[in-house]
């Protein structure tokens, strides 16, 4: 049972099961445990459409047990399950890795297309739209692409790699904070980084 009406809604993409904890494709993952932690909220969830949900306030926090390229269905059914609150696609925030990011960069979009990432093309396949807000994180280590993207992502960061990451993953806990009490505008113009 929720405590409040939801306005906001984050859902961090990842890939159930321990095998994947804190590697590099779960930084969505990484991102919600991290602002339960500080939020200090109960390791109690609901489960809605194949999901784990948490509430803070009027912000829920939603890791879909899907696996990542699957993503889509347990989103979509989510998002048809909050509309009896009348929470929009532009009150959801979607947290996920980005290949094309450099690791220790964020960057916010109001919506934009999946850049090959296949849990974002599962969400916007299922939700047949590109206009979801999306906070990415970058996990890029050198100038380019690994060669084999889908070993690279699944691997875990290094203790170096984790010095570097973890202040972004900080820094897009307090993003979802101003989600929260905000637009996807106002979060874009704190966050962005030129």
């Amino acid at each position: 049972m929720l405590n409040h009406e939801p306005k906001k809604v984050v859902i961090g993409l990842g890939n159930p099961g321990l095998e994947y904890s804190l590697t590099r494709h779960n930084v969505g993952f990484q991102v919600i445990d991290l602002y339960r932690t500080r939020a200090k909220i109960a390791k109690k969830a609901i489960v809605v459409g194949g999901s784990l949900v948490y509430q803070h306030q009027n912000i829920l926090l939603v890791k879909p047990l899907s696996y990542m390229n699957e993503s889509g269905t347990a989103v979509r059914e989510v998002i048809a399950w909050l509309c009896r609150f009348e929470v929009t696609l532009a009150d959801c925030l979607i947290v996920y890795d980005d290949l094309d990011l450099h690791l220790g960069r964020m960057k916010i979009l109001s919506q934009g297309g999946a850049g090959g990432h296949k849990g974002m093309i599962s969400v916007i396949r299922a939700l047949g739209t590109k206009k979801i807000p999306r906070l990415r994180i970058g996990i890029r280590i050198g100038e380019d692409r690994p060669q084999n993207a889908s070993d690279f992502v699944l691997e875990r960061f290094t203790l170096e790699e984790w010095q570097r990451i973890f202040p972004v993953l900080d820094r897009a806990v307090c993003a979802i904070d101003l989600f929260g009490k905000s637009d996807i505008d106002a979060v874009m113009n704190r966050f962005n980084l030129p």
